[in-house]
């Protein structure tokens, strides 16, 4: 009588790291021996899980600066666990600092995280990071990797006081900076104003880019709950990053991968609490590229279907508090509760739990900030996507915070076709603009910039802030703050530098905007549009050789999420649990 496969006892899982470190050959010799210089004796690494921490501090980005104290809250945790901690570094990426732009990094940073993951014993990994572009960047290289991983984030900065009122790093230097512009506020002033901004470390403290994507991450499950909304400076940011650990080593043990948890529910998920919470249109362009590394079909169109799903965050820019106030009203858990009906509640997450487990008992403490869903901001989704002739492949606008008046348009074109005439030109009071005017930006899309910059967040021109007027349609293929606040349409796909219809707009052209139609047309026939493209100069080719020729060789539209082609993931195909070529018994040098 022969044993039934289901009588069987289950064969424990072979880790990861015993590929390395297990054998009695010259290998395993080498692979411990070059552990030895950390001081850890045989007992500490043999038979345990090893945890990464992919650390992406740097005192290059003040969002990031503080994350070598949660490094070691996490490793506290792994240790607690029985498993065996190892931080490396990961490319930090300054939104402030890098140029061109931190955006054109994006790739690098997350083919440093996967091509790490993927080249050492890891069995799991914690994820650091914190600033806006390094966040996805963790994201895209661990769904990449395939490796189980949970994502820690640094937490906003201590809200800003100036003047006697609050201020947001993003919301508000976008204000303040216009009222320089405009003469209102003095140089000294606005020195003042600098000091009084960032006086914390952390991301920014409204629901710009780095808390939209903190909020994405804990809403699809790859972060514990409560993740996104701890202040950066509070010491439950810290016990958050311990307990990650712990869990990071229950991930690695019980096999538990990113495609395990980032699956298309939970990426419905994050779209509908993104929209819900006026999280930043470079959600868009990051989860599409998140979700290209795992295969899961996202598009556009996945976030065109959830235009239905009411604003309940009273948060800059849409609203008017700031970040302390949501994590005082229950954080990210307390708004999904408030909306929980329209989520995926059997969706897993890294707590081991389903998003409505994770749910349980949660409810909004304030509920001028956290709204419930029958007195919402607004009945209608933060983030509107458009198409039409003039971006057959979509557009975005965060119309929860732009002029509602502004949603239905039909006005002339102005076109300024690089940002160094728009600088040169928008303040001319001689400027034969109006407020009817669509003011049309080109040249700063991913390979026209490069690197989709934040130009898109175009000022009124001076002469119309003269008059009074405060808000305008304003398009570009380039990105916006997440801070930023007007009727801005951005992302236009394709993008004027590879021929895209935007190139052929002329001031004057007729352009028709309908946000709840999501319609965004110029009054242009094919063929003459066609015309026009064949008739304009070649793009200029910015890099010819290093990262940069390599980065306008791959990048994708953003509607496919500005990543690198050759970094998506390929259909139907698993990335492989170890690097090709690396088997037992493998010789030394191989």
């Amino acid at each position: 009588m022969t044993d039934r496969e289901d009588d069987k006892p289950p064969q424990k899982r072979r880790r990861r790291s015993s590929y390395w470190l297990d054998g009695d050959d010259i290998n395993g010799f080498n692979h411990r021996a070059w552990l030895k210089p950390n001081g850890f004796s045989d007992e500490a690494i043999l038979g345990r899980p090893v945890i990464g921490i992919a650390n992406t501090w740097s005192e290059l980005v003040g969002c990031n600066v503080h994350l070598r104290a949660l490094a070691d809250a996490a490793k506290r945790g792994i240790l607690q666990a029985g498993g065996v901690p190892l931080e490396f570094p990961v490319l930090s990426l300054s939104e402030t600092l890098m140029k061109p732009n931190a955006m054109m990094y994006r790739q690098l940073a997350a083919m440093d995280v996967e091509s790490s993951i993927h080249a050492h014993p890891l069995d799991g990994v914690v994820l650091l990071a914190s600033c806006d572009k390094t966040t996805p960047a963790v994201l895209m290289g661990a769904a990449s990797a395939n490796v189980p991983a949970i994502l820690v984030t640094g937490g906003p900065a201590l809200v800003g006081n100036w003047q006697g009122k609050e201020a947001g790093s993003g919301t508000d230097f976008w204000r303040v900076s216009y009222d320089v512009r405009a003469g209102k506020v003095s140089k000294e002033e606005y020195r003042d104003f600098e000091s009084s901004l960032c006086r914390s470390v952390g991301h920014c403290m409204e629901m710009a880019t780095a808390m939209s994507m903190a909020v994405a991450g804990e809403a699809m499950g790859i972060a514990l709950p409560d993740n996104a909304a701890i202040p950066a400076v509070d010491s439950r940011r810290l016990v958050l990053a311990e307990r990650s650990g712990r869990r990071a080593v229950e991930l690695a043990e019980a096999g538990v991968k990113p495609r395990d948890i980032m699956t298309k529910e939970a990426f419905q998920n994050a779209i509908r609490v993104i929209m819900a919470i006026g999280g930043s249109t470079n959600t868009v362009v990051h989860l599409l590229a998140v979700a290209g590394r795992l295969g899961v079909p996202l598009t556009l169109d996945d976030f065109a279907a959830e235009q239905d799903i009411p604003v309940l965050a009273n948060l800059r820019p849409s609203g008017e508090h700031l970040l302390e106030r949501f994590f005082y009203a229950g954080g990210v858990q307390a708004l999904m509760a408030e909306m929980a009906p329209l989520l995926n509640r059997d969706a897993i997450t890294v707590t081991g739990k389903t998003v409505g487990e994770n749910l349980e008992g949660r409810r909004s403490l304030d509920h001028d900030v956290i709204r419930p869903s029958s007195d919402p901001i607004t009945p209608c989704s933060a983030i509107a996507v458009l198409k039409g002739n003039l971006a057959p492949h979509g557009a975005v606008m965060k119309r929860s915070a732009a002029d509602p008046e502004l949603f239905t348009h039909y006005g002339p074109a102005f076109v300024f076709e690089n940002v160094y005439e728009l600088n040169e030109k928008l303040d001319d009071p001689d400027l034969p603009i109006t407020s009817e005017h669509v003011i049309v930006l080109k040249g700063g899309g991913p390979v026209g910039a490069p690197g989709m910059p934040e130009w898109g967040h175009i000022p009124i021109p001076g002469k119309l802030v003269d008059q009074g007027v405060k808000d305008m349609i304003r398009i570009s293929d380039s990105r916006i703050s997440g801070g930023s606040h007007g009727a801005m349409i951005v992302h236009v796909s394709p993008e004027a530098a590879v021929g895209g219809p935007i190139a052929a707009v002329q001031t004057g052209d007729m352009v028709r905007i309908d946000v709840e139609a999501g319609l965004l047309e110029v009054e242009i026939s094919d063929e003459e549009m066609a015309q026009r493209i064949a008739e304009r100069p070649p793009a200029k080719r910015h890099y010819r050789r290093g990262y940069g020729a390599i980065y306008l060789d791959q990048v994708e539209q953003a509607h496919r999420g500005a990543d690198f082609g050759v970094l998506r993931a390929i259909d139907g195909e698993e990335p492989p649990d170890l690097p090709l070529g690396l088997i037992e018994g493998w010789v030394l040098g191989d």
